[in-house]
């Protein structure tokens, strides 16, 4: 299906993009914590409010 050339590019694309973003992430915590600290409180919210409307259609639709 994939050339051997592809999966190697795919394999080192993939090692260096993860290594690229936990190289960044651990550059920008400080500054995370600082400018986002109620962030958690809002993806939670978020997450809620999208499991209800999942609840509300199952409960409302015809069978």
């Amino acid at each position: 299906m994939f050339s051997n050339g592809q999966l190697l590019f795919a394999v080192f694309f993939v090692i260096a993009f993860t290594g690229i973003i936990i190289f960044t992430y651990r550059k920008d915590f400080k500054g995370h914590q600082i400018h986002y600290e109620g962030s958690f409180k809002i993806l939670l919210t978020f997450l809620l409010a999208i499991a209800v409307l999942f609840v509300i259609k199952y409960y409302t639709q015809a069978e």
